[in-house]
Order: C-alpha cells, then sequence, then structure tokens
C-alpha cells in the first residue's frame, strides 16, 4: 500500500487509471547502466529510449508513477515551448531559434510512436485550438500560424469570426487557430503504458523510494531509505519534486500550481454542444483556461495559476466561475472531481536541461508546457547518453537567471506581474 501523501492525488485520472501494480520499494543494493530519479513524463521517456538502445536502466520514484504533473495536468498535446520561436530567435539568436524550432513539433510525434508502438489505451483524440478572446490575441494567432509555418507545421488552420463556431460551442470568443497535429489524452494512463512498456524490456521501477543523498562520482552511488543504487551515468528527472537534489538550480525555477475540474458524464447531445469536433482548447490569455472531453464525455476544465505551489481554499469555486462563463448552458452542473497539479516555472519560461558534472544530467521547467517537451527531453537525453550531444546541448547553452527576489520574494513578485497580464487579458490590450 502506498505511504499517506504518496499516493496518486484523488483525480478523475487516478479513478479511471489503466490497472497497474504498485512497486515495491528498493532495498538493498542494484546496480545498472543509468538510474533515472522520477517516473512521470521525462525520466519513463527517457529510461523508455535508454532501454530501446539496450541500456540497463532503474528508475526510482518517490511516490508512484505519474504521481506529479505528468499524472494530473490538463492532457493537452501542444506544440513547441511555453516562450515561442520569435521570442527565442530575438533573444537567442537565429541559430538557437533554428535549433530549437527543428525540435519544436517533434514531442507530439514521440507521444503517438510511444502510443502506437506499445498499444497504449490513453484515449487519444486529434487536434488542439488556440481560442482568441478579442481582436489583439486573433491578430496574434495570425502571426502564430505564420510563424509555426515557417518552422515546419503545415497542419494549422485559421477559424475566423464565427468560424470558430463548428468547435466550440461558445460565444466567449472572436476566432480561433486550429492544430490538426495537436490533440488530447489520458495523461496519467500514458505514463503508466510507458512503465509497462520499459519493464516489458527489462528495466526496473521501484516507488515509494525517494533518493534521500546522491555520492558524485564514478560510478554514482544515489542513497534511498532502504538501500542504495550503484550507476554509470544519472538521470534527474523529477522537475517540481527535485528539493535537495540539486540546490545550484533552486533559485532558478519556482514551483506552481493549477486547478482542474472533471464534471460528470455529459449527454452525448450536450457534449456535442460544447466541443462539437471533440478537441482540446486553451484560450490565449496569459494566466489561460483550458479544457476538453474525457473519454466518457466529462468535461475536463483547467485553469489559473498558484505560484509556490499552494493550493485554493476551493478548487471548484476557482474553476466553476471560468467554466460557467465559457459555457453557460452547463450552469449547475455536477463536478466529480476536483485537484491540482505542480509543475516548475522558469523565470525565461524555456525549460532547463543540462549537466551536473560528466555522468550526471536533468531536465526540468517546461513551464506549463511539458506534456510535449517532456516527451523530446527523454529522447535527447538518450542521445546525449549515447554520445550525440548536439540536440541537447541546443537547450542546456540556453542561460537560466534566478528569480528576482530570491526565494523570499520571487512569489510575491511574481504574482504582482501576474496580476498585471491579466489587467491586459481583461482589457484587450
Amino acid at each position: 500500500m502506498s505511504k499517506p501523501g504518496t499516493a496518486h492525488v484523488a483525480s478523475y485520472y487516478a479513478a479511471s487509471a489503466n490497472p497497474s501494480p504498485e512497486r515495491p520499494a528498493l532495498q538493498g543494493e542494484v546496480q545498472c547502466d543509468v538510474c533515472v530519479v522520477g517516473a512521470g513524463f521525462t525520466g519513463m521517456s527517457a529510461a523508455l529510449h535508454l532501454a530501446e538502445k539496450g541500456h540497463r536502466v532503474v528508475v526510482l520514484e518517490a511516490a508512484r508513477i505519474g504521481f506529479g504533473a505528468s499524472g494530473r495536468n490538463g492532457g493537452q498535446i501542444v506544440n513547441s515551448y511555453s516562450r515561442d520561436m520569435d521570442v527565442i530567435e530575438s533573444r537567442y539568436g537565429s541559430e538557437t531559434a533554428r535549433a530549437l524550432g527543428d525540435m519544436a513539433f517533434e514531442g507530439n510525434r514521440i507521444i503517438r510512436e510511444r502510443i502506437a508502438r506499445y498499444d497504449i489505451a490513453c484515449d487519444l483524440k486529434e487536434g488542439n485550438l488556440f481560442a482568441a478572446c478579442n481582436t489583439k490575441q486573433m491578430k496574434a494567432l495570425s502571426e502564430h500560424k505564420a510563424l509555426w509555418e515557417r518552422f515546419g507545421n503545415d497542419q494549422l488552420e485559421l477559424l475566423e469570426g464565427q468560424a470558430y463556431r463548428r468547435e466550440i460551442g461558445s460565444e466567449r470568443y472572436v476566432g480561433a487557430l486550429l492544430d490538426h497535429s495537436g490533440g488530447h489524452l489520458h495523461p496519467l494512463n500514458l505514463v503508466l503504458g510507458q512503465a509497462a512498456a520499459l519493464e516489458s524490456l527489462g528495466g526496473r521501477i521501484y516507488e515509494q523510494t525517494p533518493v534521500t543523498s546522491i555520492e558524485h562520482g564514478e560510478p554514482v552511488r544515489l542513497h534511498t531509505p532502504e538501500g542504495w543504487v550503484v550507476a554509470d551515468r544519472v538521470v534527474l528527472a523529477g522537475n517540481a519534486y527535485m528539493k535537495g537534489l540539486m540546490p545550484q538550480l533552486e533559485g532558478k525555477s519556482m514551483p506552481a500550481s493549477t486547478q482542474v475540474v472533471t464534471t460528470e458524464p455529459l449527454d452525448a447531445a450536450t457534449a456535442k454542444d460544447i466541443l462539437p469536433t471533440d478537441r482540446a482548447v486553451e484560450d490565449c490569455n496569459y494566466l489561460l483556461d483550458y479544457y476538453r472531453l474525457s473519454g466518457d464525455r466529462r468535461l475536463i476544465y483547467g485553469g489559473g495559476v498558484s505560484y509556490g505551489g499552494q493550493d485554493p481554499n476551493s478548487i471548484e469555486g476557482v474553476i466553476r466561475p471560468k467554466l460557467e462563463t465559457t459555457f453557460p448552458q452547463l450552469k449547475g452542473v455536477k463536478i466529480d472531481y476536483a485537484w491540482s497539479g505542480t509543475f516548475l516555472l522558469t523565470l525565461n519560461r524555456l525549460p532547463q536541461f543540462g549537466r551536473i558534472n560528466a555522468n550526471v544530467y536533468y531536465a526540468q521547467g517546461y513551464s506549463g508546457h511539458g506534456v510535449t517537451c517532456s516527451h523530446l527531453a527523454g529522447r535527447l537525453i538518450a542521445e546525449v547518453l549515447d554520445g550525440q550531444s548536439e540536440r541537447f546541448d541546443a537547450f542546456a547553452g540556453l542561460p537560466h537567471l534566478p528569480f528576482p527576489g530570491g526565494r523570499t520574494l520571487s512569489v510575491p513578485l511574481t504574482t504582482l506581474g501576474a496580476w498585471y497580464y491579466r489587467v491586459r487579458d481583461a482589457l484587450g490590450v
């Protein structure tokens, strides 16, 4: 049985997860080629890629597989990064932009490859939409389409004016951009499916096994409450749950949480009324709302950010007004599940990839775009561990600065900045 505080949060995803055994905690010593710390999307993607290349892989998870953001997120397959290619180009130059742009749409392909190769049942559905709440946002979507097409995405469709109503049964918007290469799925079932795939290739997973300390060297020794792992190389993939293991990076990231609710199952007519083509949607506000239908026709609706990772007093109280503003026809709908999930935010909103030394690697800080980018990260980690470092180093070379004000002031300062952008969104400026 899971220890208190390490079981999956009481979410719709946990309630509808595919059967998956609890893995034992590590006891005694094990040896491996690569030890991966964290059994979320990054860790499982890296471990599976490495096992496919013939490496002996051990995964250590402090709680359960998919316990963190990987098992709690909105389930949307959204391309690119939290900062888009134009910002990357203006800040870091055309060479970096081209390198990252060449990988911006790879994560979604990796997800589909995994699902197909290992027959993972995770309610995969095609297409996602970016919905504009005002004319300024609609203009930005037109520019966004041209930008992504410049970097190779030719599966975009601009829905101007009321054309978006074929996709979204809401009067809230003025248009939308449809990405046919995006999609949505059951994220916890995806990561559980990858865990089973890893074990089928000989990989070992230990749950309820936090890493208490790391002895760096050749090999690396990772200590846990009842044992240790001796590994030639290590991948640190715990994202927002790595406190204490990478102190040199803690000031350069901040935990943040987002809130999600899931309604009771909707009848077929209501589901078709609100999302006629069953695609995922996110709006274009700075603090955005996002939603989609589950495999059993529930509306999964998320939005809002709590900086520092603290939960609001009532998740339903935060999300219900947003849901009912978007879909007045659902006023009073029963909410069956409400939960929050913690993700890791970086100051420049770009992921942090790098090395602590010659044999310890990390990837984290997807800043809300983790579903696709974490799967890309796993592939790049496997590449760099096999001596192909160019693509990994394109991310590792990005500069990451600490949040202003240190750990004491970073949360209030970031909250103040978010308030400023919320006001701008409300005014449409």
